[in-house]
């Protein structure tokens, strides 16, 4: 048992303290409360197949509902698709800009690249040299 000035200061109550173990010796299955019985074989397959249990009549209003059900999940899915396409085409509305902002940036930068070095690429003007492409094949 612990000291009173220790169970007043966390707000226990002293009769309640080192009285868990009791409780966790019970069998917790103990009384009415019994655990289902597994009717197994030992390479895990039931002995006899379950027994279904009664089943409602079905009426009009389960078929309706059936039908309804399945036409609002093929819906759902048809919505589902327009919206994936509508979220690339905003992908592609948003990335396109940027694709052509880098490319025209990196067109700048390779200009003024070739034209520090000297290059001219509409005839060799005074001071420049005139750049020429050439194929290779083999």
């Amino acid at each position: 048992m612990a000291p009173r000035w220790w169970c007043a200061r966390w707000g226990l109550e002293p009769w309640r303290l080192g009285r868990n173990m009791p409780n966790m010796e019970n069998d917790p299955f103990g009384g009415p409360r019994r655990p289902p019985v597994l009717d197994m074989t030992l390479d895990g397959q039931f002995r006899a197949p379950p027994q279904p249990g009664p089943q409602p009549p079905r009426g009009w209003l389960d078929r309706a509902l059936g039908k309804v059900g399945g036409l609002a999940l093929l819906l759902a899915l048809g919505a589902g698709g327009l919206l994936l396409a509508s979220l690339a085409i905003v992908a592609i509305g948003v990335l396109l800009p940027v694709v052509l902002v880098a490319g025209l940036v990196g067109a700048g930068a390779l200009w003024w690249k070739l034209r520090r070095a000297g290059f001219r690429m509409q005839g060799g003007g005074p001071g420049g040299r005139r750049m020429r492409f050439v194929v290779v094949r083999r």
